[in-house]
């Protein structure tokens, strides 16, 4: 059996985990078994719909304790259910939750890893798993000898794919350990789309110039219904928050389209958005590096092509 971890987030599900439930749909019908979902925690969404996405049940450990992610917590109940249930292949979301928790379940259940994969694995000769490995530059191929395996799918790599189907909701009785660490509060940074899980990111380094002239990005990130990013420089210069910084030493995203305007694209930055579907950079210098890594490109002055860009959107738009 495949069993599929559901991760969320303030009572709703992420939208990385409907990724994560087809790829175990789709592997489960590789391997001739049944898929299956686990849940910790409470969510309002409709579990019996999530039968939508190729998985025949959903088992819940509905403890309020686990609507907050503490790791080792989380990996206990979620090892003790994989013994429970029978699972052979385990499979996260490899995001946040799943990097923290994933480890922590192959280690209690002494299972092979294959954290960040891009591909449904290849069983003609074993259970060899693809992986993006230097920060999204190459690719290596992971043979998982264990009895029990556990897979970690890097976020828009693999297509959710809907039915009709529905999914039956059973409750797991599972000691779970109370929390070592305790929330005093949560201060949820607001904003139209989160970055991790947006399809679309408008992004902008230091030829802005300065925090002022932030509006040409956020306006085209509005049409767009996109999330808002920056470069490393600009968040330490205090021009936008940390939380926007994209990069090998902030969030590392994978959208279907990533906008870089003003960015020159040092490989740090290029380390966390390589791995985006297609980018495009708007940059006055035609030797910038990033258009060595651009789908599309345009040479021009920000400030000149941004906002002609986002007025012919809103006319597409209507």
């Amino acid at each position: 059996m495949v069993l599929i971890f559901i991760d969320h987030s303030g009572s709703e599900i992420k939208k990385s985990s409907y990724e994560a439930l087809s790829y175990g749909a789709a592997l489960a019908k590789k391997l001739g078994t049944s898929a299956e979902a686990l849940l910790p925690g409470t969510v309002e969404d409709d579990l019996a719909a999530l039968g939508n996405y190729g998985i025949s049940k959903v088992h819940q450990l509905a403890k309020e304790t686990l609507n907050n992610l503490d790791a080792q917590v989380y990996a206990k109940a979620i090892a003790e259910a994989a013994t429970s249930l029978q699972a052979d292949v385990i499979v996260f979301s490899h995001n946040q939750t799943g990097k923290a928790v994933a480890p922590r379940v192959a280690a209690r259940l002494k299972a092979g890893l294959v954290a960040g994969a891009v591909a449904l694995p290849d069983t003609s000769n074993g259970f060899v798993v693809k992986k993006s490995v230097f920060s999204g530059k190459a690719f290596a191929n992971v043979n998982i000898t264990t009895a029990i395996k556990v897979i970690s799918l890097n976020p828009n790599s693999f297509p959710v794919k809907k039915t009709d189907g529905l999914a039956t909701v059973e409750q797991l009785n599972i000691a779970v350990d109370a929390p070592k660490v305790k929330i005093a509060a949560i201060d949820k940074v607001k904003g139209e789309v989160p970055l991790t899980e947006a399809e679309i990111v408008v992004s902008g380094g230091r030829g802005l110039k300065g925090p002022e002239n932030w509006k040409i990005v956020e306006d085209l990130a509005h049409v767009l219904h996109a999330a808002t990013a920056c470069s490393r420089p600009v968040a330490d210069a205090g021009w936008r928050p940390h939380h926007e910084h994209v990069g090998q030493t902030g969030i590392q995203i994978s959208p279907n389209l990533y906008i870089a305007i003003g960015i020159s694209g040092a490989i740090q930055h290029l380390a966390g958005v390589n791995r985006s579907k297609t980018i495009v950079v708007i940059n006055k210098d035609p030797e910038a590096p990033f258009f060595k890594a651009a789908d599309y490109g345009i040479v021009g002055d920000a400030f000149d092509v941004v906002p002609k860009l986002t007025e012919e959107i809103k006319k597409l738009k209507g």
